[in-house]
């Protein structure tokens, strides 16, 4: 009550889902495209994104808060999420799960006339369900457990999600020292959620990361 704690639960899950929602849209559109379908450049290009990924991610960082300062976005969903709904490591991790469908369902397919996004939508979404489950799975829990960006962009304190409301929020009177009893209090409670998804989950998120493989 003194904190307001479940404003920040419901930051934190809206903005997870908004997060995983963007994340599964831009994940499985890239995957798709880099899997299946044939445009000149498509192996320079997917060369260049697997390169992105080792550049260090305190620059990323730097370039989204210019971004985000520059548009007036701070203190909105908008700028907590947009920055995270695209992973290369998440399209790398889904393709490789659709280059193992077999090409030829995709050229009988072509042959009866199904266009592409149909043939992904009834095809390629089933068969890579566990993949795609993995993806939601951790994508959601990246969110919940965020920190860095969330303190640089949510100062507000209806703005603030669990990761930075739990050291900001949790004060003496004074506003000097922490109170560690309610910290801790709150931090099972935003901790409870993760385990619970991992135990009822955990088989989806190994046969994802099985059936993904290293192939192709």
């Amino acid at each position: 009550k003194e904190v307001n704690f479940f404003r920040l639960y419901f930051n934190t899950i809206l903005v997870g889902l908004l997060t995983t929602a963007g994340t599964l849209l831009t994940t499985i559109l890239a995957a798709f495209a880099f899997a299946r379908l044939n445009f000149k450049g498509k192996e320079v290009l997917f060369s260049i994104l697997l390169a992105t990924m080792m550049i260090p991610g305190e620059i990323f960082v730097i370039t989204n808060y210019t971004t985000i300062a520059s548009w007036d976005m701070k203190n909105t969903y908008p700028a907590l999420v947009l920055p995270f709904i695209v992973s290369v490591f998440y399209i790398f991790f889904l393709r490789q799960t659709f280059r193992q469908i077999p090409n030829e369902l995709y050229l009988a397919a072509k042959v009866d006339g199904t266009g592409d996004f149909k043939y992904l939508w009834k095809v390629m979404i089933p068969m890579a369900k566990s993949t795609i489950t993995s993806v939601t799975i951790l994508s959601m829990m990246g969110t919940w457990n965020a920190y860095v960006w969330p303190n640089l962009v949510a100062s507000d304190k209806d703005m603030l999600l669990v990761s930075n409301g739990l050291l900001s929020v949790y004060k003496d009177v004074d506003g000097n020292g922490q109170i560690i009893s309610f910290q801790m209090a709150a931090a099972v409670l935003v901790t409870v959620p993760l385990i619970i998804v991992f135990l009822l989950l955990r088989k989806q998120i190994m046969n994802g990361v099985s059936r993904s493989g290293i192939k192709g």
